[in-house]
């Protein structure tokens, strides 16, 4: 017996974080308001015009029908290998951690930018290494502006694969200063979850 239900796209181009990606953000999700229970997950999100635009995923817990789905798009360009391989090597991979850029941050470092995201540590020998650097504040991908965590997974997933040079545009610290420097990056392919 199948069954329907209702809501909204209240946001787009979210992540979310789950135990099997190894801390790694799933990026460029659209968040919804149609409940989502064990019994839907995996089912197909529809548009108005009964077209498939997601696949129902997450929900979070304790929360009033908000749930999560995974894009058209991203599934098509992932399933190939997940059913040939059981994974997928196109996910791109700085090597470095970080989180959003607020306003009374920006303040009390005295940055000129309150948006971005604000790099707190660099993985030794990943593809950022010695390239970035702590305190670094993204603001642009090959001049794409980075608001913050979710622009920052959702370009990365939609617009490149390991492999490729990025343009990152930071705000560096030199000396009292504060200087926007562009920082080419060659992107690696993120590790594996564990098995």
């Amino acid at each position: 017996m199948g069954s329907m239900t209702t809501g909204i796209v209240s946001a787009l181009n979210r992540t979310i974080t789950e135990e099997y990606t190894r801390g790694f953000a799933i990026a460029n999700i659209i968040q919804i308001s149609a409940p989502i229970n064990p019994g839907n997950s995996g089912g197909p999100l529809l548009n108005y015009c009964g077209n498939v635009v997601g696949i129902t995923t997450a929900i979070v817990a304790d929360s009033q029908g908000l749930g999560f789905a995974i894009p058209s798009d991203t599934l098509l360009k992932e399933i190939y290998a997940l059913v040939t391989n059981g994974s997928y090597p196109g996910h791109s991979y700085m090597g470095i951690y970080g989180r959003d850029m607020d306003y009374e941050t920006a303040q009390s470092m005295g940055l000129p930018v309150t948006f971005g995201w604000l790099i707190t540590d660099v993985v030794k020998d990943g593809p950022s290494y010695n390239k970035l650097y702590k305190n670094d504040v993204m603001v642009a991908l090959n001049g794409t502006r980075i608001r913050n965590g979710d622009d920052l997974a959702s370009y990365l997933e939609v617009n490149t694969l390991p492999g490729d040079c990025l343009e990152v545009t930071v705000w560096r610290k030199i000396g009292d200063s504060w200087k926007q420097k562009i920082i080419q990056i060659t992107l690696g392919e993120r590790p594996p979850p564990p098995v």
